[in-house]
């Protein structure tokens, strides 16, 4: 019997010393935005990375790189994070940027290391990938991975962020402060409230219709796919007037439009020039496409990102790298750009005249 009771206690606490060197073997290093660039978002706040130093995981982060979510280097420290330099963090085994690294930082990493960003423009850069290729970096773009349940949970965060943002830049922009003719987007008692023309679809899309709804103003999106003003009217609530894209029909709405914020349509389409002299002299205008109101409230994106970021780090960790996750995860490999030196993103490899390279293909040969 004290044999039985011996053994019982002995695995678990063999499985729990396994999983803490497993975990003791990640090395993430934080780099901070490029300071010539409009970037303020961020992927982890300093409790996040508590969490992970707590785990038995090794964290470092550039000097300064908090300043913008409003954190001092000194937070993150309170929480085991080591301070340094840019050098440092971009010699770790795992390197998190909100934004890709230009090719000398890229340059500086380790050969076989993992960037994990969000993409942009900035990765259909010849330059950028071919420094990626070089140095056998593996990147994975976060708002390109689906959960278990295919949703693309970094993506949803970041568009839902952005599309209450716009609405918080329209009321800001509709103000006496901000230039504006001094209203409020849901007037009073007694008041007609304003009038919100959204054109579009998508989580950003909607996600502005329901802070604009919330706010009181009279809410229309239009699109040209009904089953996507369906969906929209599913997923906001009767309040939200939805409309086909008609040449008579955009024009009387534009003319009466407050604010008008445009996104991507399900099917192509650019709002005709001669629209243009339908638009109130003081409506506000925003096309989500160009512009992330989230840059304005990234201390919000950084606490969202970081719930999701806490879990995929520990999967790394317990996994014992990116590559065996890879390998277990379709949607993990649904944001994979470059791997081991081969760039296996279709999209990129297509724009940029370079070579493609199958993942499953390269995992299958691996395995």
């Amino acid at each position: 019997m004290a044999e039985e009771k011996a053994t019982m206690q002995f695995e678990p606490q063999e499985q729990l010393q396994e999983e803490i060197t497993a975990l003791s073997r990640l090395h993430i290093g934080i780099a901070a935005n490029y300071p010539d660039s409009e970037e303020t978002r961020l992927l982890l706040t300093p409790e996040a990375c508590g969490l992970l130093t707590s785990a038995g995981m090794s964290v470092c982060m550039e000097s300064g790189a908090g300043v913008d979510i409003d954190f001092s280097d000194e937070k993150y420290a309170e929480y085991g994070v080591k301070i340094t330099d840019r050098k440092t963090v971009l010699a770790q085994n795992i390197v998190l940027s909100y934004a890709p690294l230009n090719p000398d930082d890229v340059a500086g990493m380790n050969e076989g290391a993992a960037l994990l960003c969000m993409m942009d423009d900035t990765l259909f850069n010849k330059g950028v990938i071919q420094a990626l290729l070089d140095r056998k970096v593996t990147l994975c773009c976060l708002n390109n991975m689906v959960s278990f349940n295919e949703e693309p949970v970094f993506s949803n965060i970041v568009d839902e962020i952005d599309g209450r943002g716009a609405i918080m830049y329209a009321q800001e922009n509709l103000s006496y402060l901000g230039g504006g003719k001094g209203v409020l987007l849901g007037g009073v008692a007694g008041v007609n409230p304003c009038e919100v023309v959204l054109i579009g679809d998508g989580r950003d899309i909607y996600a502005a219709a329901r802070a604009a709804i919330d706010q009181g103003a009279i809410v229309t999106l239009l699109n040209n796919d009904i089953s996507a003003l369906q969906l929209a009217r599913a997923v906001c609530g009767n309040r939200l007037l939805t409309l086909a894209i008609h040449p008579k029909v955009l024009f009387n709405k534009i003319k009466v439009a407050d604010v008008i914020i445009t996104g991507n349509t399900t099917r192509p389409f650019e709002m005709p020039r001669n629209l243009a002299v339908a638009i109130k002299e003081n409506a506000f205008m925003l096309d989500l496409r160009e512009v992330h109101p989230s840059v304005s409230v990234p201390r919000t994106v950084a606490m969202a990102l970081s719930n999701v970021m806490v879990n995929l780090l520990n999967d790394i960790a317990l996994m014992e790298g990116m590559d065996r996750l890879i390998a277990t995860t379709e949607g993990v490999q649904n944001g994979i750009i470059t791997y081991r030196g081969r760039l296996v993103d279709k999209l990129a490899a297509s724009y940029l005249g370079l070579p493609f390279v199958d993942l499953s293909v390269m995992i299958a040969h691996t395995n």
